[in-house]
C-alpha cells in the first residue's frame, strides 16, 4: 500500500486532475480512501471490527458503523420477535480483476453510506496473483458467499439487521456479488431471503471465451466455463438488482449491464439500469468518495435503492 501524507496531496492537487487520475490508476482505492479522509469528514463513522473468515489472509471482513453503535461481539443475537431491529446492511466487494485489492482501502465506502443509516461490511476474498491459483474460480464466489453467510449469522452483534442485507461490488467485485445472488448454489444454505438487493458497479457478467490475462488466470481452468458466466444464471426470484455502468467504460463494456438488466426483466425479475454517459470504468467508484460524492447523484441513487430494497419484504 502507498502511504500518503498531507504534503503528498498538496503536490498531487498542484498538478491538477491529470496527476490525481494517474495516482488513482496506480493504487486507486488507497488514494481515494486517503483523499476522502482528508477532504471529507468521519461523519460519526467508526470501524467496529476486523474479522477473519478463513485461513487465508485475504479472507477477511471489516465492519463499519455509526460512532454510537452498541456493539457486543461476544453475545448471541436475541432469537426473540424483536431480534431484527438493527440497521440495514450494505456489504461491499472490491474490484481489481480478481488479482488485486484489499478491503482495508475502502473506508470511503463506509463513510459514504454509514451516515445514510447502514452498517457497512467490506468483504475480502482470495486473489489470483504471483502465479498462484488461490483465488481462481470458484474461490472468489465461495469467499463472497462466506462473507454474506457471516453477515447473515453475526451482524446483529454489530447493530445490523441480518434480514436486511444488500450486497454491492465494483468491477470484479460486482461479478462476485451478482453471481452469488443469482447462482442458487452459493447461498442455498442461507435460504431464499438471504439478500434484499444486489448492486453492480461496472460489472463484467459475460466474458467467455476468456481473452484477457486476468480472466484466463481466474477462470481458465474452470471445468464448465459457461457456468462461470452470470448471464447463464438469471432467474426471476432473485433479489432486485441495480446495475450501474459508465458509457465510456472501455475495460468492461456497458453492454454487460445493459444486457443483464434486459435478461432479468425478460425472466420476470426486477432490474434497474443506470447508465452514465460521462463515466468510465472507475468513475462510479470515484463518485462515492469525497469530494466527488457531492458533485454526482450516484451515492444518493445507491442509498435510495438499498434503503427501499431493505424495507421491501421478500416473498
Amino acid at each position: 500500500m502507498i502511504l500518503w501524507t498531507l504534503g503528498s496531496f498538496v503536490i498531487v492537487f498542484a498538478f491538477g486532475g491529470v496527476a490525481l487520475q494517474l495516482a488513482i490508476a496506480r493504487n486507486g482505492p488507497a488514494v481515494l480512501n486517503a483523499v476522502d479522509y482528508l477532504t471529507g469528514n468521519t461523519r460519526g463513522v467508526i470501524r467496529l471490527a476486523r474479522i477473519s473468515t478463513g485461513d487465508h489472509p485475504a479472507q477477511k471482513l471489516i465492519v463499519w458503523g455509526p460512532s454510537d453503535a452498541v456493539v457486543d461481539p461476544d453475545s448471541h443475537p436475541d432469537p426473540g420477535p424483536n431480534a431484527n431491529m438493527g440497521l440495514p446492511v450494505l456489504l461491499f466487494a472490491h474490484g481489481g480483476s480478481w488479482r488485486s485489492g484489499d478491503p482495508e482501502d475502502y473506508g470511503f465506502i463506509a463513510r459514504a453510506f454509514v451516515p445514510q443509516g447502514f452498517v457497512v461490511v467490506l468483504a475480502g476474498y482470495r486473489l489470483v496473483k504471483d502465479g498462484g491459483s488461490d483465488g481462481a474460480y470458484p474461490a472468489m464466489i465461495e469467499d463472497t458467499a462466506r462473507a454474506i453467510g457471516w453477515t447473515r449469522e453475526t451482524i446483529a452483534r454489530y447493530g445490523g439487521d441480518p434480514d436486511r442485507i444488500v450486497v454491492m461490488g465494483h468491477s470484479a467485485g460486482a461479478y462476485n456479488v451478482v453471481m452469488s445472488a443469482l447462482d442458487c448454489r452459493w447461498l442455498d444454505e442461507l435460504g431464499a431471503n438471504a439478500l434484499r438487493g444486489v448492486i453492480g458497479l461496472s460489472g463484467p457478467y459475460d466474458f467467455y471465451p476468456f481473452d484477457s490475462e486476468s480472466t484466463i488466470a481466474a477462470f481458465g481452468n474452470a471445468p464448465d466455463p459457461e457456468a462461470t458466466q452470470v448471464f447463464n444464471h438469471v432467474r426471476a426470484d432473485a433479489a432486485p438488482a441495480l446495475l450501474i455502468h459508465g458509457e465510456k467504460d472501455t475495460l468492461v463494456r456497458p453492454r454487460n449491464s445493459r444486457e443483464l438488466a434486459a435478461l432479468i426483466e425478460t425472466a420476470g425479475g426486477a432490474a434497474t439500469l443506470r447508465l452514465f454517459p460521462d463515466m468510465n470504468h472507475n468513475d462510479p467508484l470515484i463518485s462515492l468518495a469525497s469530494p466527488w460524492r457531492k458533485r454526482r447523484d450516484l451515492a444518493a441513487t445507491i442509498s435510495a435503492f438499498a434503503g427501499n430494497a431493505a424495507r421491501s419484504p421478500r416473498a
